[in-house]
């Protein structure tokens, strides 16, 4: 059962912008906290943004400023606008949904940040 779905994905030159959407079949997801996370190769997994359901909203230091998360609860969508991509973004990105203790992760989206 596929919940999370990210798209948006691809390549990028350093400095330009690119919008990830996370289309999410989860209910009620208007509870849901919901975030982005990125791995890249031979790095852990780290949170890149996250927002409550109440729309607080969490970056860490290296993209604060940079990238901006927003959700819709009508349209069940998040969304993750990235703007003056640096090659260090490069990374598969998974959007991620909790509720309580239930958690559940997208299929992920490679962006690549080159020349």
């Amino acid at each position: 059962q596929v919940q999370l779905v990210e798209s948006g994905g691809g390549l990028v030159q350093p400095g330009g912008p690119l919008r990830l959407p996370c289309a999410a079949s989860t209910s009620p997801f208007s509870m849901h906290a919901m975030a982005w996370y990125r791995q890249a190769p031979g790095k852990q997994r780290e949170l890149v943004a996250g927002i409550t359901s109440g729309g607080s909203t969490n970056y860490p230091d290296s993209v604060k400023g940079r990238f901006t998360i927003s959700r819709d609860n009508f349209k069940k969508t998040v969304d993750l606008q990235m703007n003056s991509l640096k090659p260090e973004d490069t990374a598969v990105y998974y959007c991620k949904a909790a509720l309580g203790s239930i958690v559940r992760w997208g299929q992920g989206t490679q962006v690549t940040v080159s020349s």
